[in-house]
Formats: C-alpha cells, structure tokens, sequence
C-alpha cells in the first residue's frame, strides 16, 4: 500500500512550513489558519519527508 499524507489538524501551528517545502501536496486554509493536505497520496516523497521533520508541532503523518 503507498503512502499516505495527513495533517492532525489540531496541532497545527499554521506556520506554513510544510507548504514552503512541498507546496504540490500541502496548502494553506485561511480560514482555519492551518496547513492542509492537497493531495494524500503525497508527492516528491524526499520534499514530504523534509516537510514532516521540518514541522515544529510534529503534526504530519506519512505512512
């Protein structure tokens, strides 16, 4: 089974990190004031992977 990218939306900080890094899978909801996962199945896996452990609130799953 392939990776999947989620987002525990809860600890979220909203610094945007993550969608700097690898902006074709992670957005940002203005509205919530939090990142958002565009697109599950991931993409450039090396971009995601540095998004995850570039997340201060530790808040990405990739599994």
């Amino acid at each position: 089974m392939a990776k999947q990218v989620e987002i525990n939306q809860g600890d979220c900080l909203g610094c945007e990190t993550c969608v700097e890094l690898c902006p074709d899978v992670f957005g940002f909801n203005e509205d919530l004031g939090k990142a958002e996962v565009l697109k599950a199945e991931g993409g450039d896996e090396k971009a995601v992977e540095e998004a995850v452990a570039s997340c201060p609130a530790g808040c990405i799953i990739f599994e």
